[in-house]
This record gives C-alpha cells, sequence and structure tokens, in this order.
C-alpha cells in the first residue's frame, strides 16, 4: 500500500495514501493532544474543545449550519479525544471531498466557541461522565488507569472531573486550543479515491495558509515503577463483577510489542484463545473475557479484562492468574503461535478495507511514532517473532510486583483479593 508524506511550510505534516478500489474518500486531521497534556484544574479540556468545534464557525454560525452541509451529501464524520491524541475526520464519495477540506478547516482555524453553547455543552459533557459512572463496563477502562498510573496524568479520565466541567472558563478553553492548536502540531490524511496533486493542492489551500506557534508542547512522561500489586475496588450493586487485570507494558516505538501483539492475540485475542476457551467455554464464569494492549509515547499497559460471575470472581482470578503463569512458565506452541499471526494478518486485511481505516493507520503512526510502518512492514515484523521472544516477554511482564487488578461489583473489603494476587 503506497503513500507519500510532506511537509507544508507551516509544518503541517500532510499524508496521502491513494486508494483504488474505493469510491469513498476520508480526511483526517490528528493533533498531539489529549487528557494527558492536561492540569488538574484544566483536566477534561482536550475532549471540551473537541465537542465545541462542531458549535458552529465565522462561516458556518451553528451546529445545524455545519452537520446540514454534510448530511446533504450523506457523509459519515466524527471525532475523538484519547489520552495523547485528538482526531477529526470526514468521510464521503471521493468526488466530494473538497467540501471535507472546508469543513474541518474550517472547524479547526475558525470555531467560535459561543458562550451559550459551551453552558449547553457543560451539561452534555457532565451526562457523558454520568454515563460513563452508571455503566460498569464503560468506566472499567477509567478505574483501571487509575490504579496503575495512580495521580499520573495518564490515569486521569479523558471526560475529567464534573467540577472542572462546571467551572473551566470560555477564555481557559480558547487558550488551550489556541496553544495545542498550531499547524505545526497537525498531521493530515487522506485515503482513498483521489488524485495526488489536486489533493495536494486542497490542503494547501484549506491548511497552508497558517504559520502558527511552533513551539514544541511537551507531556509529563512516565516511568512505572511498581515494587508491589495494586488493587482498585469500586462498589456497586452488580450481579456481574468488572474485572481488568494487567501490567505496565511497552511503549509505542519498543520493539517488544510485536511479540506482546501476539502474545494478547494467544491468551485473550478471539474465541479460540486461551482464556476464553478457559474461563468461558471450560467454566462458564463469564461471557466475555478479552485482552487489550494499550501503547503510549513513553509506556503501556497490558491488559485482561473479563465481566464475571460474582458468586464465582474468585475462581476466575484464580484460572486468569494461572494461564499468565503457564505461559511464562512454558511459552506458546509453533501452531499456536502461527495462528496467532495469521489472525493478525487477517484482521488487518480486513481493516484496511476501508479509507478511513487508511486514513488512521498512517495517520496514528506519524503522529505518535514519527515514523511509518506500512502493513507489509508490520506483518514482517509480527511473522519473524520467534516463541522465545514471546515467553521472554511473558516473563518480563507478568510478575507478581507489578500485577495490577481493578474490580467493579458489590465488594467493599480489598483484603479477600490481596490474597489471590500471586503469580
Amino acid at each position: 500500500m503506497m503513500y507519500q508524506k510532506q511537509k507544508l511550510t507551516n509544518g503541517l505534516t500532510l499524508i496521502t495514501a491513494p486508494l483504488k478500489e474505493t469510491k469513498a474518500a476520508t480526511v483526517l486531521v490528528l493533533l498531539p493532544v489529549g487528557s494527558r497534556y492536561e492540569t488538574k484544574n484544566l483536566n477534561g479540556a482536550s475532549h471540551f474543545v473537541e465537542h465545541l468545534l462542531f458549535k458552529g464557525t465565522k462561516k458556518r454560525p451553528t451546529s445545524l449550519d455545519l452537520t446540514k452541509e454534510l448530511d446533504a451529501v450523506g457523509a459519515e464524520y466524527n471525532a475523538f479525544t484519547s489520552k495523547d491524541h485528538t482526531g477529526y475526520y470526514i468521510k464521503l464519495a471521493a468526488e466530494k471531498i473538497e467540501l471535507a477540506f472546508d469543513i474541518l478547516a474550517d472547524m479547526i482555524f475558525n470555531s467560535t466557541f459561543p458562550p451559550s453553547e459551551i453552558e449547553k455543552e457543560r451539561g452534555v459533557i457532565i451526562e457523558e461522565i454520568n454515563m460513563y459512572q452508571d455503566n460498569p463496563l464503560m468506566y472499567l477502562p477509567i478505574l483501571f488507569g487509575q490504579t496503575i498510573f495512580g495521580r499520573h496524568p495518564l490515569g486521569w479520565s479523558i471526560a475529567g472531573p464534573k467540577k472542572v466541567i462546571k467551572k473551566i472558563s470560555r477564555h481557559d478553553l480558547l487558550s488551550y486550543k489556541e496553544k495545542h492548536y498550531q499547524p505545526g502540531q497537525m498531521v493530515l490524511t487522506v485515503a482513498g479515491n483521489f488524485k495526488d496533486s489536486p489533493v495536494k493542492n486542497l490542503a494547501k489551500k484549506y491548511f497552508g495558509f497558517s504559520q502558527g506557534r511552533k513551539n514544541k508542547i511537551n507531556f509529563s512522561q512516565i516511568k512505572i515503577n511498581q515494587h508491589q500489586p495494586q488493587l482498585g475496588l469500586l462498589f456497586k450493586k452488580s450481579e456481574q463483577v468488572q474485572l481488568g487485570l494487567g501490567f505496565p507494558a511497552y511503549a509505542l516505538g519498543d520493539r517488544r510489542i510485536f511479540p506482546l501483539y501476539l502474545l494478547a492475540v494467544i491468551l485473550g485475542g478471539n474465541m479460540s484463545s486461551r482464556l476464553f476457551t478457559v474461563v468461558r467455554e471450560q467454566h462458564g464464569l463469564a461471557y466475555y473475557i478479552k485482552t487489550e494492549l494499550d501503547a503510549f509515547q513513553d509506556s503501556g499497559i497490558f491488559l485482561v479484562a473479563a465481566g464475571l460471575d460474582k458468586k464465582r470472581i474468585n475462581q476466575a482470578i484464580t484460572l486468569i492468574l494461572q494461564e499468565l503463569k503457564k505461559i511464562r512458565t512454558n511459552g506458546v506452541a509453533v501452531k499456536e503461535l502461527a495462528d496467532a499471526k495469521n489472525f493478525l494478518k487477517g484482521k488487518l486485511v480486513l481493516e484496511l478495507e476501508d479509507s478511513e481505516s487508511v486514513a488512521d493507520w498512517y495517520g496514528k503512526q506519524q503522529l505518535l511514532l514519527n515514523k511509518i510502518y506500512t502493513p507489509e512492514e508490520r506483518l514482517k515484523k509480527i511473522f519473524a517473532v520467534s516463541q522465545m521472544q514471546i515467553k521472554k516477554v511473558a516473563r518480563q511482564l507478568f510478575q507478581q510486583k507489578q500485577l495490577n487488578l481493578a474490580l467493579i461489583g458489590p465488594f467493599k473489603k480489598k483484603g479477600k483479593f490481596e490474597k489471590l494476587l500471586k503469580i
């Protein structure tokens, strides 16, 4: 899969990835800003700003003015905020691609932040926070983040606490946006059915004008140095317990991330994985159980997440830890490793069928790694992983002192769980 990369004179990075087999195009803008870039009194600002960019510009004064233009051509559009990046995208019929450039640039450079909309949006975001707090499945990653990262900004909620959302001022939001939304920090990725030269001209026309500031904005680095198991407990009357059990893992640019991808697949990446087979199929303890990887520029998380029977929670924790110990001691079988490699290959092929996923693939790597692997290069790294590398990674990560457990359920005492945290 071919792509081209260039820097505009204002420092913006443009990536173009033409796809002949689609009639759609996606324009994606990514910025290196998220909750880990915030201070305590601004926690939630990145996410709040993302909401406000849909509330009107000088040219399109209301939210409806923005959305009706996109709805009129059947476009898909959205935005997202994470701990370390924010993104805005529009996907539409390729012949309408200029509209995507026009509206995204308008939102990013010319949003007006109407005071009345800010007041309304406070209520919307507080309801979003309530939704997460009322839904244990959605709240589990937040609780696990607090457990493993503690008071560091990586442990903070992306939406922020209600007290900040209620009082953060328009001035604070505007100056936060002004500081972080500089062209020199942006990655603009275009994927789909288009000709390269006209698209580069559109990028210059809509995104090339503003010089902006060139200052590099840093986040506070983290180095996890954990010496004993940690337990986060949230009491909630419920029939099902949400469990997150995990360990600090590798940063995005670490070469050990490739064996870790495969380890995650073998343990809990699909319905034939070890944890799914043992915990759900053999013992009937969970409706869902899976592994997740989160990698940042300086750290990462390896997580087992599950929804479990509250009466047999101890048995489930013991079984999960036994499976981790087994893989640490005995490693993985040749066939198992080959199947995991082919699983990742198949997933990647399906994922990159779509212009939105292709834009995301190239854009996020450029933004967070400052380096791009093509799908072929990524697969080459994955297929080169040996059994020994997987065993080595399991030994490094699955250590008792590095264990973190987060539970949401009808429990108030940590003691009985602390006794189980042995690996």
